[in-house]
């Protein structure tokens, strides 16, 4: 495993998401399995671990806060706060300085940690962001002492560009990956120039960039791959990037033949890890064979500029016109 700088922070450049170890979106994934899995990225040298507090309404939380009870390294969990249903009817009650504070404490308990290492606001409206209250909100939780640092995981580039403004920003999480290039262009330099750093999550834009799926593949009722697979739950973009299924196989199967070898998943991740300006990307893993082929990108040499330059043509010619939703 290698490592990049979060602030003044060592963090591995290759973490672990845990949405699914929630069990509410990606299928069931029993306890045991989940501290196998985080056992797992712990034991290969990972020491980035990003969740959420509606990761099965606080399930995933859980099964970290009781793993980080056994750890024998220390570990850097990365948190959000936002999206729950419980703090109001509507969003607008969610962004209260009151509200923040209480999602916080209870991600606090859920991981058994007297300070959050990360929050993050969870794709929140645009609106709350350009007001900026949220972001003074998070100050104020810093200098309380209940988080270390702030970011934002955010849909757009917009949304981006807006966070990167506020002072004391951290981190921007974002969904960058083959079927999502042009955020480089758009994003990353100015990230670079705040001194914030990248969390890129979505790196296999669902298991399409794995290249183990075809046309037939199902998934299950539970699995918002099912779902959710044009936008009905919510933003199109999360699931497959925002491709649809049938043509990001194909597509898919277009970007395997331009990549070395037959580990499409891991020079996926190899690819995203060949632009510096990215701290660490952030693949799920329901299978501890899927945490060590996730970790073994770490090890790949960088792909050439032949490849780059073959896959960003085939992006701006094919795939981008397809994205779904807002990005």
């Amino acid at each position: 495993m290698k490592y990049r700088l979060f602030k003044d922070v060592e963090v591995a450049e290759v973490g672990l998401g845990t949405w699914q170890l929630g069990s509410a979106d990606w299928g069931n994934v029993n306890e045991d399995a989940a501290l196998q899995i985080l056992k797992a990225y712990a034991d290969a040298g990972g020491n980035f671990i990003d969740t959420a507090d509606v990761y099965g309404m606080g399930i995933s939380e859980q099964v970290i806060g009781k793993f980080l009870k056994a750890a024998d390294r220390e570990i850097h969990v990365a948190t959000k706060l936002g999206r729950r249903g419980d703090a109001g009817n509507g969003w607008p009650q969610n962004f209260t300085y009151d509200a923040m504070k209480r999602q916080a404490e209870d991600s606090l308990q859920h991981l058994g940690v007297s300070q959050l290492f990360l929050e993050q606001l969870h794709c929140i409206p645009t609106e709350e962001m350009r007001s900026g209250k949220v972001f003074d909100h998070l100050r104020k939780l810093q200098q309380e002492g209940t988080i270390k640092y702030f970011g934002a995981s955010v849909e757009t580039s917009e949304e981006a560009l807006l966070c990167l403004e506020q002072e004391g920003l951290a981190s921007l999480q974002i969904i960058f990956n083959l079927f999502r290039q042009h955020v480089a262009d758009e994003v990353f330099a100015k990230a670079k120039e705040k001194g914030v750093a990248l969390i890129v999550r979505v790196p296999l834009a669902s298991g399409l960039l794995s290249g183990k799926f075809d046309e037939s593949t199902q998934f299950d009722n539970t699995d918002h791959r099912n779902f959710n697979a044009n936008g009905e739950a919510f933003n199109a973009g999360e699931t497959f990037s925002g491709i649809d299924f049938k043509e990001g196989v194909k597509l898919s199967n277009q970007i395997k033949q331009m990549l070395p070898g037959d580990r499409m998943a891991q020079w996926a991740i190899r690819w995203i890890l060949d632009h510096p300006e990215v701290t660490t990307v952030i693949p799920g893993a329901s299978k501890i064979s899927q945490v060590n082929s996730n970790i073994e990108s770490s090890n790949l040499p960088p792909l050439s500029a032949d490849v780059h330059q073959q896959l960003r043509k085939l992006y701006d010619e094919q795939i981008h016109k397809r994205i779904r939703g807002h990005y």
